[in-house]
């Protein structure tokens, strides 16, 4: 990495008499005012140091540390932000989840499309880093949902002028350097020990020089000096191979982890008991984990060198076990024996802290993105507990977490876990049979399960690698669990766009200038006069006939966006009159799809689909309606998951964690009508986009995220989004709300589509008809539509059931004598063949009552074509599905199945007879075979 080395020779680190070193274990440069020192000072080079010998004089809790680390820096003129949620995909569509600060602020701002909400700036931002799970526990250090506190500045070449959102340099390389040593020094630190590792930092297409920071043997910030874009012919070559070049903007992009410092303040065996303490405890106390002082000994000296169980660095984790208790002279069973109980303890803590965090912050489980992560590290918490031998409940144990994290929708989250822990049982009880199929498969193969039925057993049933290792023991087959097992199911779904991907541009609009849309100046604007600025030809349906694009200057026309269709109409000049029978929108160019060309130039007159417009406006205002009244009946957690507006019904996916029942569906109806009825105002404004981000929060984000500096928001009483849009003026003019049906379309999604204004009257007519036609049908009264309709349907299923029971009383009989079918003796065992023009289901029931006896039945039915039944009595070396083969293969068809009970047929009836002549033969071949 000899290009970058320069990036690394600070004026900071010259004037403070600090030295440039290579680790003697690992091999990694390093700065330090140690001029004796020969490791990098960062596991497994070194231990810990400071467990027993807190690296600060002043012990702090976690709420006290962060104010440290945000004052410090509100002191030296950065702007306190408060936090963004942790689930990312709320406002950006590129990941899932929150694992790092300068994620709240990308890809707007880094990109320099808009500016920061402050620069330069300070946070504490809670994070999920899911590829960390399979550590949590073992190293001592590691927390899947932790804090990373942070200082960021975002600085933009001065000689690329007002390109960007912002301009000029705030600060960079060595007042970040400078920053972080003095923070260390107002806790108290002392400065020699602090080591500034040579780190280069690559990430989605961007890169930088970066410096970890160690003290004491821990790593307690990252400082990344984002500066670099991919560039094939750059000057600086990274770790990933790649070639990378000087950006114009350059971002100081700093990450210092909450938990970390304020286990250096305390020194504790493990940064759990540092942020989990009571947890810690009441977990002990609950699973009688009860250690003795030798024992605790024991545990304190291996907490120092629990560093090296990182999964991430270790080859060989049983290995890296061995080499731990080696050191501490004891053996690895002993070891184990002592640490894995507290291991799930520490993960359990933690995975309740992360879980807090998804459900506090609107999360729903589910079956794909964040909901999928969800479920996961909730069915992996319930299983450490139940391998401790904790039993308090889940959402018990959650809870204190929320509660610590003062998260005001504390029910909700407590119903989420309950929820969620009954659908794991049902899917356990499905699953263990899968997997004992599985096993049984693989132990005859004298093969392993391999990882990827793991993966899979774990993806579709929840079933965890130990429990699939428990079972597969009592089937004698092996199973490999890989060590990083849960990062590699995380791997599956923590990443993906949340929203669909941008299209490509037509180089065609790349000269026009963007559309002025009349239709946010006027929403009820009908009709407009435009020019043409251009038309362009396109191909058609397939059929030969072409289609053209007309970009006007100005339009009133909708394009479709946003979940709302187009709007329709007509562009008239004075010659002709076409209709616009699509409307789109490309880089802010609106396009006016036609039939029929209208000439480059031409003045136009455009008039709007009026009746058209008004529904979809009513559908589109009575969506965030829907929403809003959803979230007053169901809970704060509810989030759109998909919308489509219509002319004659919308519908609305949300985030839900259970169904949504006929009652709950009738409350939701009122509460919207209740808004429609008040007949408020629905107000538009542009504000500043962080502006809005602060006052409403990023649940403004139903529909997508909308780019630039200032966007659009729709404001329906208490319900604000940002939204692109056409609404009526007052939801009086919605007219009335009817949701039509509810229905899951995916786990924890459900489904709401209803219609609003005229189209829910006519929805409405329409169902009433249905029900007066049923109820002149039946001969009753509307009302007694309902009951009449049970009363016959249980007259159905009783004559049903009675059919059902004549049909065996005959089969019965004719088993037992009353027909007159042939006996053929195969040996040991009587044959009957014999025709019954009968249905599928008396054939069934006859031939089994004839196996009942010992007797092999060949039944054939000329009912429908020709059709065959064979059932064998156990023990009868006869293979029914080989007979039924043969006989349906002489009326033309086929058929087969086991050995004990098969059917089939063919369309020849008439050939039905001579076949049954066949059946000795067939059944003595058969048997003889």
């Amino acid at each position: 990495m000899s290009e970058l080395e320069e990036e690394y020779r600070l004026d900071y680190f010259e004037e403070n008499d600090f030295v440039r070193k290579e680790c003697s274990e690992c091999g990694a440069h390093f700065w330090t005012r140690d001029h004796d020192r020969e490791t990098c000072g960062e596991p497994p080079c070194e231990t810990y140091q400071f467990i027993d010998d807190p690296g600060f004089p002043e012990s702090y809790t976690l709420e006290e540390m962060r104010e440290a680390f945000l004052s410090f820096f509100e002191e030296n003129d950065h702007e306190r932000i408060e936090p963004y949620p942790v689930a990312a995909n709320r406002w950006r569509d590129d990941v899932l989840l929150t694992q790092a600060s300068i994620y709240d602020f990308q890809p707007l701002v880094t990109s320099g499309q808009t500016p920061p909400p402050a620069n330069p700036l300070t946070i504490s931002q809670p994070c999920i880093r899911m590829q960390d799970i399979d550590n949590v526990g073992k190293t001592g250090r590691h927390t899947m949902a932790f804090e990373m506190m942070a200082h960021h500045a975002f600085n933009a070449r001065e000689e690329v002028g007002d390109e960007y959102a912002y301009s000029g340099e705030v600060y960079w390389k060595d007042e970040t350097v400078q920053y972080c040593d003095e923070f260390f020094e107002s806790m108290g630190a002392n400065l020699d020990e602090i080591v500034y590792i040579e780190d280069p930092w690559v990430g989605g297409g961007n890169a930088g020089p970066a410096i970890e920071v160690i003290y004491k043997g821990a790593e307690l910030a990252t400082l990344v000096f984002m500066s670099m874009e991919q560039d094939p012919d750059g000057e600086y070559e990274m770790k990933d191979g790649n070639r990378y070049s000087k950006m114009d903007t350059y971002i100081v992009d700093t990450g210092y982890g909450l938990e970390r410092w304020t286990w250096m303040s305390q020194g504790t065996p493990t940064v759990y008991e540092a942020v989990y303490p009571d947890m810690i405890a009441f977990l002990k106390d609950n699973a009688g984990i009860d250690l003795s002082e030798e024992e605790e000994q024991l545990v304190h000296r291996a907490s120092k060198l629990a560093g090296h169980m990182d999964i991430d660095e270790a080859e060989d984790m049983e290995a890296a076990r061995d080499n731990i208790a080696d050191q501490l002279d004891v053996p690895t069973t002993r070891l184990v024996e002592l640490l894995e109980p507290l291991e799930d303890i520490y993960a359990i803590a933690d995975h309740c802290r992360t879980l807090a965090y998804m459900f506090g912050d609107g999360i729903v489980p589910s079956n794909v993105g964040t909901g999928y992560l969800a479920r996961m590290v909730l069915r992996r918490t319930k299983r450490l507990c139940d391998n401790v031998g904790v039993d308090a409940p889940l959402d018990e144990l959650v809870d204190m977490q929320a509660e610590r994290l003062d998260y005001q929708n504390r029910d909700t989250i407590r119903d989420i876990v309950r929820t969620e822990g009954e659908k794991y049982r049902e899917t356990l009880e499905q699953g263990g049979r899968k997997v004992q199929r599985l096993a049984k498969e693989h132990a005859e193969k004298g093969e392993p399960i391999p990882t990827e039925e793991l993966v899979e057993l774990y993806d579709s049933h929840g079933i965890q690698p130990d429990m699939v290792e428990e079972i597969a023991e009592d089937f004698g087959a092996k199973v490999e669990v890989p060590d990083d097992f849960y990062s590699v199911v995380a791997s599956r779904h923590d990443s993906g766009q949340a929203f669909e991907e941008e299209q490509d541009e037509d180089d065609r609009l790349a000269d026009l200038p963007k559309t002025e849309r009349q239709y946010y100046e006027d929403q009820l604007g009908t009709d407009f006069e435009a020019v043409v600025l251009d038309v362009f030809e396109r191909d058609g349906d397939g059929e030969g006939e072409p289609v053209y694009d007309i970009v006007l200057d100005q339009t009133m026309f909708y394009p479709e966006g946003g979940g709302q269709p187009a709007d329709h109409g007509t562009l008239t000049t004075d010659d002709k009159s076409v209709q616009v029978e699509d409307t789109q929108i490309e880089d802010g160019v609106i396009l006016h799809r036609t039939d029929e060309e209208i000439d480059k130039g031409d003045i136009v007159r455009g008039q709007i689909d009026v009746e058209r417009r008004r529904r979809l406006m009513r559908h589109h205002t009575a969506t965030h309606v829907v929403i809003h009244a959803a979230r007053q009946v169901l809970g704060e957690h509810v989030r759109q998951a998909g919308a489509q507006k219509g002319v004659d019904s919308s519908r609305i996916d949300v985030r839900h964690y259970d169904r949504i029942d006929r009652e709950t569906k009738n409350e939701i109806e009122l509460v919207a009508n209740e808004l429609v009825m008040e007949n408020t105002t629905v107000q538009q404004e542009w504000p500043n986009r962080h502006e809005a981000e602060e006052e409403y929060g990023f649940d403004l984000y139903q529909g997508g995220i909308p780019p630039g500096t200032n966007i659009r928001l729709i404001h329906v009483a208490e319900d604000v989004q940002a939204c692109g849009g056409t609404h009526v003026r007052r939801t009086g003019d919605i007219g009335t709300i009817k949701i039509l049906n509810t229905e899951r379309v995916q786990d924890g999604v459900e489904r709401l589509t209803f219609a609003a204004g005229d189209a829910a009257i006519e929805a409405t007519q329409r169902t009433e008809t249905a029900l007066a036609d049923a109820a002149e049908i039946l001969d009753v009264s509307t009302e007694e539509v309902p009951e009449t309709a049970e009363r016959f349907f249980e007259e159905w299923k009783a004559r049903g059931k009675q059919i059902d029971d004549l049909k065996e009383q005959l089969a019965e009989a004719r088993a037992s004598g009353g027909g007159s079918g042939e006996e053929v003796e195969l040996g040991d065992v009587t044959a009957v063949v014999q025709r019954i023009d009968a249905d599928m289901e008396e054939l069934r029931a006859t031939a089994n009552a004839l196996a009942e006896e010992g007797k092999v039945a060949v039944l054939g039915s000329g009912a429908d074509g020709a059709t065959f039944v064979v059932a064998v009595p156990d023990g009868v070396e006869v293979n029914a599905g080989a007979v039924v083969s043969e006989l349906a293969g002489k009326v033309g068809g086929g058929g087969g199945g086991p050995a004990d009970f098969a059917q089939g047929g063919g369309p020849d009836g008439s050939k039905l007879d001579e076949a049954l002549e066949d059946a000795p033969d067939v059944l003595k071949q058969v048997k003889n075979a």
